[in-house]
């Protein structure tokens, strides 16, 4: 039996996968943010209730919003507070007795699209989430490749490529990020980035949603920016996968409900390209908010 964890800032949900990969069992209870030991217990708890409930020992793995140092273990995360700087996997470990995996939930979504029925067989799929901020994750070979310092696929904390800077204009904003540098991918394609932009040019505060549906309705003002959005997305995307080449692109998050982005990126990206290089295809994430977990779940399949 696989046991996922998607350890987020306010729940933590659970999942038992057996060995068919079909999901068996939810929980879902609030996290612990302040209380480091409370939060192991929680999670020890939810263990050995399944555990009896299964009559096994399962194997577990965690996702969370944040990564482990490479060399120390001590979590790196801001949204999860009491796990802040901890030896997460090490102390579980410890309480549980057994070993315990954990991985970025970015990895995880990545990783549980990849084991999809659809793109199981693909060499390597790259999650890609627009959500409250941009992120990412690379699976090669069904297996998440995280990079000598745990940091690979944390594209939100690129720059800005410099034709993507360019296509911003003359009166293009320089937007800080949380991770103490200026102009991160993070603050431009993601769900609130999309806001910021729009707010920037037009001056006015505006959700996604209400610039989307605005655009449809052809408004001028919505119609103008998500013509310039979709050129500068293509831009941005073109650069990831010219250094990452990936076969298969998965999108999450809210942003990429936006349907318009599957039709304008394939006509868009390729001019951005290498000359000998083909748009990968690009598709969205089949499991939604569930991938997180499921991810985590299958960290543990060989």
């Amino acid at each position: 039996m696989y046991y996922g964890f998607d350890v987020g800032g306010t729940k933590i949900e659970f999942g038992a996968f057996n060995e068919k990969l079909e999901r068996v069992a939810t929980e879902r209870v609030p996290t612990p943010t302040s209380d480091y030991q409370e939060l192991l217990d929680v999670i020890a708890g939810l263990v050995s209730k399944y555990d009896q409930e299964f009559q096994c020992e399962g194997k577990i793995g965690l996702g969370l919003p944040g990564m482990e140092d490479a060399d120390t273990g001590a979590i790196l995360t801001v949204n999860i507070p009491a796990a802040k700087g901890q030896p997460l996997r090490k102390d579980l470990e410890a309480k549980i007795g057994r070993s315990v995996k954990v991985d970025n939930d970015a990895n995880c979504f990545a990783l549980s699209e990849a084991w999809d029925d659809e793109l199981k067989d693909a060499p390597s799929v790259m999650g890609l989430i627009l959500g409250t901020g941009f992120g990412g994750g690379l699976v090669y070979e069904g297996k998440i490749f995280s990079g000598r310092n745990h940091v690979a696929g944390e594209l939100g904390h690129m720059r800005l490529p410099i034709d993507a800077w360019f296509h911003l204009g003359e009166n293009a904003p320089l937007f800080a990020c949380g991770c103490d540098k200026k102009g991160c991918i993070d603050n431009y394609l993601s769900g609130r980035g999309f806001e910021m932009l729009y707010a920037h040019y037009y001056g006015e505060q505006k959700k996604a949603i209400e610039i989307i549906k605005a655009q449809a309705e052809g408004e001028p003002k919505a119609v103008e920016f998500v013509e310039m959005f979709m050129e500068f997305l293509a831009i941005c995307f073109a650069n990831i996968f010219t250094g990452n080449d990936p076969h298969v692109v998965v999108l999450g998050g809210g942003l990429s409900n936006y349907d318009l982005i599957y039709e304008e990126m394939p006509k868009r990206v390729p001019k951005h390209l290498l000359s000998v290089a083909k748009c990968p295809k690009i598709v969205k994430a089949k499991h939604g908010d569930s991938g997180g977990v499921r991810g985590a779940a299958f960290l543990n399949i060989k």
